[in-house]
C-alpha cells in the first residue's frame, strides 16, 4: 500500500521548495487550514522532497518518486520520515520510545490499509506525554538512512497536557525552538486558536488554503478515490467535499458527530423567541451529562468546521457583517474544547456554549 499523491497546493510546494533548495526553509514550520484540505499529506510530501536522492524544483518541485528514500517514505516506512498523530491513550500510562513506536506503526498500517484514505482523528485520541516524550528522545537520535530527519506531528493541537509533565513540555519546546542539525518538525493543525502561545512563537506558520476546483476534480480522478466514491454524484461530492476532500472519508462516528453539530448551529441561529430558547434547551441536553472527551468533543470539532464553512458562504454571498459575526463565534468554540478536556458535563458546557454563540452570531 502507499499514500495517495498529493493533489493541488502547488504555490506552496513551490515556496517550501525553493526555501529548502536555497537553505532557508525554517527547521520548526506549522502547516494551518481547514481539516480536510491535505495538510498531513503535505507535510509528509516536505518530508519526502527533504530526504530524497534526487528531488527536483522545476516546473512543479517533487521527490524523484524512484529512489530507495521516496520508496520508503510512499509507503510510509520510512525510519528517517517519523508521523505522529492522535492515537487511543496506551495502557501503561509511562510507556516506553518502543511501545510509542510500535503504536504508531500500528496506527499507520491502519491508515495505510485505507489505501490513504484515513477517516480523521476522533475525540478520545490524542497526543499524550508519552508520545511527546518519544518524540524529544527520537529526534536526538541521527539518521538511519537519509541525511535528514523529519518529524510530522498531525493535529498537534490535540497535545494533552498533564500533571508533572513539565520537563517533557519545556523539551519539547527546546526541539521546537533549536532542533538538532538537519532535523525539521513539522507540525499541522486546523485549530490554531487552541494552540498554546509557546508552541506558536516556535514555529514558522504556513496557512493551506482549500483545493481549487480543478484541483478537487483531479482528486476524485485518482482510481482509488473514484472507486470509493462512485455512488455519490460528482457535483454532491465536491459541494459536500468544499475544498476539503479530507472529508469525504469522515467515518461513521464523524458523520454521527457533523448531525449533531448541525443540530446545534441550528439552534445557536434560532431566533429570541421562546420556541428558539426551547430548541436551545433541547440541543444542549441532548449531549448527556457525561463523555466529553468522546463523542461530545467530536462534535465540537464538526461545529468548528461547519463554521469555516459557513463563514466562506456568507463572504462569498456579500453577506460580511453576517460573516463577521460567525467567525466570531469560533473562539467560543475553541474555549468549549478546553474545557471539554476535564471532567465536565456536556450538557452543562453546550448551554452556556449554545447561548454565547446566539448571542455573538445575532445583530
Amino acid at each position: 500500500m502507499s499514500l495517495r499523491p498529493l493533489f493541488g497546493h502547488h504555490a506552496i510546494r513551490h515556496r517550501l521548495a525553493a526555501a529548502a533548495s536555497d537553505g532557508r526553509l525554517p527547521a520548526s514550520l506549522l502547516l494551518q487550514g481547514r481539516r480536510g484540505v491535505g495538510k498531513q499529506r503535505l507535510a509528509l510530501w516536505l518530508g519526502q522532497y527533504l530526504i530524497c536522492d534526487r528531488a527536483t524544483n522545476e516546473r512543479l518541485p517533487s521527490p524523484c518518486g524512484e529512489c530507495q528514500q521516496c520508496r520508503y517514505a510512499e509507503r510510509a516506512v520510512h525510519p528517517d520520515l517519523h508521523w505522529f498523530f492522535p492515537r487511543p491513550r496506551l495502557k501503561d500510562s509511562d510507556p516506553s520510545t518502543d511501545d510509542v513506536k510500535a503504536d504508531l506503526g500500528e496506527g499507520i498500517a491502519e491508515r495505510m490499509e485505507t489505501e490513504g484514505l484515513w477517516a480523521p482523528s476522533v475525540g478520545t485520541e490524542g497526543l499524550y506525554i508519552g508520545v511527546i516524550r518519544a518524540l524529544v528522545q527520537m529526534a536526538s537520535v541521527r539518521p538511519a538512512m537519509a541525511r535528514h530527519s523529519v518529524f510530522v506531528v498531525g493535529d498537534c493541537e490535540r497535545m494533552v497536557s498533564q500533571e508533572g509533565a513539565d520537563q517533557a513540555a519545556n523539551a519539547f519546546l527546546k526541539l521546537l525552538e533549536e532542533p538538532p542539525p538537519g532535523t525539521t518538525l513539522i507540525l499541522t493543525t486546523s485549530e490554531p486558536g487552541a494552540l498554546l502561545p509557546t508552541i506558536k512563537s516556535r514555529v514558522v506558520s504556513v496557512r493551506v488554503p482549500a483545493l481549487t476546483r480543478p484541483d478537487m476534480e483531479a482528486f476524485l480522478a485518482d482510481p482509488v478515490v473514484e472507486r470509493k466514491l462512485s455512488r455519490v454524484p460528482r457535483e454532491d461530492v465536491i459541494a459536500r467535499a468544499n475544498g476539503a476532500p479530507g472529508d469525504l472519508f469522515a467515518g461513521e462516528s464523524m458523520g454521527a458527530a457533523f448531525a449533531n453539530a448541525r443540530v446545534l448551529l441550528d439552534a445557536a441561529l434560532a431566533p429570541r423567541t421562546p420556541d428558539g430558547t426551547t430548541a436551545r434547551i433541547k440541543a444542549a441536553a441532548k449531549q448527556g451529562v457525561a463523555g466529553a472527551r468522546g463523542a461530545f468533543s467530536d462534535t465540537l470539532d464538526a461545529l468548528t468546521h461547519l463554521l469555516h464553512t459557513r463563514t466562506q458562504q456568507l463572504v462569498h454571498a456579500g453577506r460580511e457583517s453576517d460573516a463577521r459575526r460567525t467567525a466570531s463565534a469560533l473562539p467560543l468554540v475553541e474555549a468549549a474544547k478546553s474545557k471539554a478536556q476535564n471532567n465536565v458535563s456536556p450538557n452543562l458546557l453546550t448551554a452556556s456554549l449554545l447561548q454565547a454563540m446566539h448571542r455573538t452570531m445575532h445583530p
